[in-house]
């Protein structure tokens, strides 16, 4: 039995992502972000940060989508999908996997001061702007890597890909898209994946973006 507690259009999408491309059935067992289950002691003897994803396979316990997708690709090599110590592409697949949770820390920190803080807590347009032009420098640096090359690593698809499964659908909320044309027909490849195709199918519906776009400023009257 592979166990996989799951938030729809979050972190763990990395991890239903990975799975389907590895051919392996989980059980999702679902949370909703703002309703206190992820801070439930019996989920927190799971997770201790109250986070997901958090994986339970052969008889362990693992969270952090980082870690998690560093053991399945260990634990199973047969799929090919990470790359070995010795192996040629090892330090790009690291810089890789460490590259989207940094960008994906920025996408949070947005989340966070767009979405959840609820009077008298007041966002910084100030930090919103700042952030979001984070977030757009990654973008930038990302289009810029992925104009000579389809996928991450120069010899394909991996797990480095599956990582960035959750920040690509969460960036435009925040970035215009339209500035990054090789991001975006990265983004086409990937949807055409089958694996990508079923964990999309399974990742249930998001429930905290409630428009298409939040502009940096759109506190701004709110503050003043």
């Amino acid at each position: 039995m592979i166990r996989l507690h799951h938030v729809p259009l979050s972190r763990s999408f990395r991890i239903l992502w990975l799975l389907e491309e590895m051919g392996l059935d989980c059980e999702l067992v679902l949370y909703d972000i703002t309703d206190g289950s992820l801070r439930a002691p019996e989920f927190l003897k799971i997770s201790p940060g109250g986070r997901v994803p958090a994986l339970e396979i052969d008889g362990t316990t693992v969270f952090e989508s980082e870690a998690i997708t560093q053991y399945l690709c260990e634990s199973r090599p047969e799929h090919g999908l990470g790359r070995v110590p010795n192996d040629p592409e090892r330090v790009a697949y690291l810089e890789w996997l460490g590259f989207a949770e940094t960008q994906a820390s920025i996408i949070t920190s947005l989340n966070l001061q767009h979405l959840f803080l609820r009077p008298p807590a007041k966002p910084s347009v100030d930090v919103l702007k700042l952030e979001a032009a984070r977030l757009g420098a990654s973008l930038k640096m990302l289009d810029r890597h992925l104009s000579g090359q389809d996928w991450l690593l120069a010899s394909g698809f991996s797990a480095a890909d599956t990582m960035m499964g959750f920040n690509l659908y969460a960036a435009p909320y925040y970035v215009d898209m339209a500035r990054f044309a090789h991001v975006a027909a990265y983004l086409e490849r990937i949807e055409t994946r089958e694996g990508y195709k079923r964990a999309r199918a399974r990742d249930g519906e998001q429930k905290f973006y409630t428009q298409a776009f939040y502009p940096a400023d759109m506190h701004e009257s709110r503050d003043g």
